[in-house]
């Protein structure tokens, strides 16, 4: 999820479709560039050990927009694909 919340701090489009489920990955991810991630906070996690295949992480991502602060609240499902973690969906 750290990976994750980095690569849409700095834009790395190739990297969140890497780390995409392959039957929930879109074909493109866009960008606001009005919006500015800030912090990352994990507020719980389920799963998610080596002998695990499905795990969640809840989190808040802090960003800026506009000149505003804001939060996102999301739980999200990760699953084993060839061998490593990758995003699912928000659940």
């Amino acid at each position: 999820m750290r990976s994750r919340f980095s690569a849409y701090a700095v834009g790395d489009k190739d990297y969140l479709l890497r780390t995409w489920h392959s039957t929930t990955r879109p074909k493109t991810v866009a960008f606001d560039p009005a919006l500015r991630w800030t912090r990352l906070e994990i507020v719980g996690t389920t799963g998610g050990s080596p002998f695990h295949k499905v795990g969640t992480v809840e989190f808040h991502a802090h960003y800026q927009t506009n000149g505003r602060a804001d939060v996102m609240h999301e739980n999200s499902t990760f699953s084993r694909e060839n061998g490593q973690w990758v995003y699912v969906a928000a659940e």
